[in-house]
Parts: C-alpha cells; structure tokens; sequence
C-alpha cells in the first residue's frame, strides 16, 4: 500500500492540503498524484470555498522533485512525473476556488512552483529560503516558474533569479510581492486558518468572478473591460447579493451562501 503523504481536512468552508513527506516534502510521481486526488476533491466539494496548501514538516514547504528518484528514472519517466507537477500546479491555478499557499520553511523549485500557481502566498517570519535552482543543473524550471515568477515580481527580479538560482528569505520575497503577508512563526498557524475562514465567509460567485477578472491583467485593457462586465452581469439575480443587499440595509453582517 502506497504511503500516504497528503493529508486533506475541511474547517469552516477551507480545505486544508498538508504535505508530510519527510525530509523535506520531495516530490515523486505518488506524491504528485495524491496532490491531484486531494484537488479533485476539493474542487468538487460544494461546501469548500478556499484551498490552503500547507506542510508538516518544520524546516521545509517543499524541495521541489526527488533529485535521487529523478536521476534514476529514464526521460521518460521524468516527463511523466512533470506531467504531474503541471497537473496539481493548473489545478490550483485555475480552480474556482481561492487557492492559498502557507509557507514556514524551504520553498525551492518544483515545490516554489506550486506556491506560485496558488493565488495568495503567506510566509512565516523565519530562517528559510525560496528560490528556483534549476539553472544550476543545466536545466529550467518546468512547472511553470518562469511564467508566474514574472507576472508576479516583475521581468527583472524575475530575470536575475531565474538566471543565477540563487534564494531569497521572506522578508526579500514580501518586499518583492511574492508574498502577500508575513506573520510570527509563533502564530502562523493561526493565522493563516484565521485568514483563510474569514475569506471563507465571503460570497463564493463574486470571489470566483474576481479571480477569473484578474486575468484582464494579460489582455489589452479594453478585452480586460468587457471580462470584468460579461462576470459582473452574472451576480446581480444571485441569493450572495440579495444578502448583500439586505445586509447593508439592515446594518449587519451579510451571511453568505
């Protein structure tokens, strides 16, 4: 029986995915693929609203791919596993649901790359470090790094980082905007569960047709225009902003659905 490294739990409308593959959450091709089924789950779970995906492990989120596993395996084999990696990352990318990534240790290659692909990052204030290594293998990132390493610091941070592997701390990651929040290590676990719930009590619809606006960012303004109106025109008959709605008449928090 394969050992089970992710661990999935739901809490107040957020799913919580724990990576608890030790030393420091390598990823194979079994690990990729108990990502994907945790996804799938909560993808399709109706009552989830947010993703967080997070690690058990103290001093690492995740090293990025098995190097032993990937020197071993044939091309081929390494392919299918990217396969995989590109897989998990896309589903967090382009999920309806808000996808969050909890970071308190080492991020580095494949395993930054996931983070990336979710839409919120939060970081412990810690001695760990992020970074894309892969230059100094002769090699690049393949889950997507360069993509989202650059729309999310910008072409030249993006571009130095990329070129010479080197890492960053969090607090330089922050700066940069790779992360959207910095907290205590001592209280990080609380709070990303406090900020996740609270995100969680929002109206599903007008989250999901926020996430699917920023998109506008890669077209020409006036296309990102007639996105943000074509999702716009699909909330305003919907029961979250009938409650809204009441709410604010009545002046108190809406209870959304």
């Amino acid at each position: 029986m394969e050992e089970k490294v992710i661990n999935i739990a739901i809490k107040n409308h957020v799913a919580y995915l724990e990576f608890n593959r030790p030393k420091a959450n390598c990823y194979e091709l079994g690990f990729m693929k108990q990502l994907i089924k945790c996804l799938h789950e909560a993808n399709t779970n109706s009552s989830v609203k947010i993703i967080v995906i997070k690690s058990a492990l103290e001093k690492f989120f995740s090293a990025g791919a098995d190097i032993k596993v990937f020197e071993a395996n044939t091309i081929e084999e390494n392919k299918e596993m990217v396969k995989h990696a590109q897989q998990a990352a896309n589903l967090l990318s382009f999920s309806k649901k808000i996808t969050i990534a909890a970071i308190k240790g080492h991020a580095l290659g494949g395993g930054l790359e996931l983070a990336m692909a979710c839409d919120i990052r939060l970081g412990a204030k810690e001695n760990y470090f992020l970074g894309l290594p892969e230059i100094k293998l002769g090699l690049i990132p393949g889950n997507g790094g360069t993509q989202r390493l650059i729309r999310l610091i910008g072409k030249s941070a993006a571009f130095e980082l990329l070129l010479t592997g080197d890492s960053i701390g969090p607090e330089k990651a922050f700066q940069l905007g790779l992360f959207n929040h910095l907290y205590d290590k001592e209280t990080f676990e609380e709070a990303v569960s406090v900020f996740a719930e609270n995100l969680a009590k929002g109206p599903a619809q007008a989250m999901t047709a926020i996430k699917q606006c920023i998109k506008g960012l890669e077209m020409p303004l006036e296309e990102g225009l007639t996105l943000e109106t074509q999702w716009a025109n699909t909330l305003y008959d919907t029961e979250d902003a009938k409650e809204g709605y009441a709410a604010f008449l009545e002046k108190r928090e809406p209870r959304f659905k």
